[in-house]
């Protein structure tokens, strides 16, 4: 196979035009093959056409696939694709799925009269008449499945898949198993096997993860082959396009696939049903920032939260130092945040929205006890019917600073960052595991910390990574920071790094490299002669060193008790926001926006009069891109409008 990508869809189309039962369709401005056939068999070619130099599957590959799924019937199946042998009627590799589920079945050849295996990968969602890509990696006992370049769902069998499974006389199937019965019903644009790899980095590059390709079939790509002068299209489709000019119409269901051009962003757009994506416009570049909104406060706010509930809004929640009046929620109301809820909390330090399938919640990070002397942290839930967060659960904290939420292998966890309890700094921070029998979360881990202010969890690939910002252990703030690794059921060390005052953790990713950047707040060692200045001090970016499977230093940039940092992007640029918050004399500190320049790395492009910045959060709207920063040391933050040429 020579590690090329296979094109089974590609096969499985004559060169000169569709087999008998295939057509093609366009929804959502994509193409795909739809199959109608009473004859499963004339979708079918032999293996031997992939397979020139070598008559076994390969042990380790990927395979991709891009479809767009209607609604599937309970308890129904349909098959993506089988490799079947000619006198058999077992599959010998093949993809199906059912409502909520994805299955991938081989034979292994080395049991006893041979044995099937089905790997299962559970609340995987593709009936909802969108595009989605899927990347199905195997290697061993390993399959890891990734849907729209999302986390990847990892899954580990007994059975390994087979290192020698021979295709001798077997033919593939496009969209079922030789027979009517499962047949596929949606569209298929992509289907291609990637011997020996993970696709997964090659196909997570695109702007849309959606429609992302390795190979496609040419009467799929875009551009629509052009008719001989009286010659009718080559290749049929079926399609219903429409162009509106002017200002922003709305994008609905009966919008979806209808295109927008809007002439003062010179920018073309697709409806998805729901939102207006881009298809062609000219990259925008920051010219410059603008104050655009003072958002009053209840009162110092510690850290901030901007999240979007669908259907209902952009909203804001502020984490405020003093209770009473609590911490609030404001709602982005003809282009400006405005109060919409308050919420009880006790020297909120940090909040966390996250879903769980349909449920949304939102979780504060408690510093001091309540009236009654107790101390938790409360997790809120959105009731649709009253259109407001309202108390779901309590978790007993230690003068948390931060939660996390992320999802591994299907399921939903929680971190929280317990910074203190009493004058002891060095005490554990939890995991918590959500019990979706009780609907509820339970811990899960204990991982020691000290001080923490801040957990980070991030992917690369299959791994999953949970990085901690380490502050003081009681007498230094010049202590190890750690990257842990989740390994066979929990997190691992993976390493640690030497930070002085770690406030937060920043992942992100500029082309296929990724960094990870730490806000150092302050140099305090008890035992050493104290600094000119305790709070001038680098923080410092680190990239992954793939050889090294480790983060090295990439570049230290100069900060003053640096307490976050924010990465975004503007057009093709990419740009970091550091929350300078004291320079030791002043909290009025210049805080900085860093833009990317490739081999110089960051350089400093803004500077932004700040008061005792916390927090930064970069938001879109449909009228343009904006910072919001928060102030602990006032009742006033900010947002900028980022200007842009």
């Amino acid at each position: 196979t020579d590690l090329r990508p296979l094109d089974i869809l590609s096969e499985a189309v004559p060169a000169g035009g569709l087999a008998r039962g295939i057509r093609v369709s366009q929804a959502q401005g994509v193409r795909g093959f739809q199959l109608a056939t009473p004859r499963p068999h004339a979708l079918g070619f032999p293996a031997s056409r992939l397979f020139i130099h070598c008559d076994c599957f390969p042990e380790e590959f990927s395979i991709i696939v891009t479809l767009r799924v209607l609604g599937v019937p309970a308890k129904r199946n349909e098959y993506i694709f089988t490799l079947m042998a000619e006198e058999s009627p077992s599959v010998l590799v093949g993809l199906r799925y059912a409502p909520s589920k994805l299955h991938f079945l081989f034979w292994s050849q080395e049991r006893a009269g041979g044995w099937q295996t089905r790997v299962t990968f559970p609340n995987v969602s593709l009936a909802d008449s969108q595009w989605h890509t899927l990347v199905l990696a195997v290697s061993g006992q390993s399959f890891s499945l990734t849907v729209d370049c999302s986390v990847p769902k990892d899954v580990v069998v007994e059975t390994p898949f087979p290192a020698s499974l021979s295709v001798k006389r077997a033919s593939f199937y496009l969209g079922n198993r030789r027979r009517r019965k499962g047949l596929f019903t949606g569209l298929l644009r992509q289907l291609v096997l990637l011997p020996g790899a993970d696709a997964t980095p090659r196909i997570c590059t695109a702007r849309n993860f959606k429609v992302a390709t390795l190979s496609v079939p040419a009467v799929l790509q875009d551009q629509p082959m052009k008719p001989a002068s009286n010659e009718v299209l080559k290749y049929p489709y079926e399609t219903d396009t429409k162009v509106t000019l002017g200002s922003r119409p709305p994008c609905t269901k009966q919008e979806k696939a209808q295109f927008w051009f809007n002439a003062s962003w010179r920018g073309l757009y697709l409806c998805n049903g729901s939102s207006w994506i881009s298809m062609l416009e000219v990259k925008q570049r920051l010219d410059y920032v603008e104050e655009y909104q003072n958002l009053v406060t209840n009162s110092e706010t510690m850290g901030v939260e901007v999240f979007t509930i669908p259907k209902v809004g952009l909203f804001a929640a502020t984490a405020n130092r003093h209770s009473p009046p609590g911490s609030a929620i404001y709602k982005w109301t003809d282009g400006k945040f405005v109060p919409y809820q308050n919420i009880p909390t006790y020297q909120a330090q940090s909040w966390k929205y996250f879903t769980i399938g349909k449920k949304i919640f939102l979780a504060v990070a408690n510093f001091e006890q309540n009236d009654r002397g107790q101390e938790f942290s409360v997790i809120y839930k959105w009731s649709h019917r009253k259109e407001k967060f309202i108390t779901y659960q309590r978790i007993t904290t230690h003068s948390a600073r931060d939660w996390e939420a992320f999802v591994i292998e299907g399921e939903a966890f929680l971190a929280v960052v317990n910074h203190r309890e009493g004058n002891n700094h060095n005490i554990d921070s939890v995991i918590y595991r959500w019990n979706p029998e009780t609907g509820l979360f339970e811990t899960n881990q204990t991982i020691p910390t000290s001080g923490a202010y801040d957990w980070e969890f991030f992917t690369i690939g299959p791994y999953s990574f949970l990085a901690v910002a380490n502050t003081f252990n009681g007498t230094s703030t010049k202590i190890y920071s750690h990257i842990y690794i989740w390994l066979r059921g929990s997190f691992q060390l993976f390493q640690s790094i030497l930070t002085f005052g770690a406030a937060d953790w920043e992942v992100f990713r500029i082309g296929d490299r990724v960094f990870l950047a730490v806000a150092n707040s302050h140099s305090y060692d008890s035992g050493m002669p104290a600094p000119s200045n305790f709070y001038a001090i680098n923080s410092s970016i680190y990239e992954l060193n793939i050889t090294a499977q480790m983060f090295v230093k990439f570049q230290d940039l100069l900060t003053y008790s640096a307490l976050d940092w924010e990465f975004f992007s503007v057009g093709d640029d990419s740009f970091l926001v550091v929350a300078n918050s004291f320079d030791g004399f002043t909290f009025s500190v210049n805080s900085i926006i860093y833009r990317w320049r490739g081999y110089e790395g960051f350089v400093a492009a803004h500077h932004l009069p700040t008061v005792g910045c916390r927090d930064w959060e970069a938001f879109h709207t449909a009228e343009g891109s904006y910072l919001l920063y928060s102030s602990a040391k006032e009742p006033l933050s900010k947002v900028l409008k980022l200007k842009t040429t």
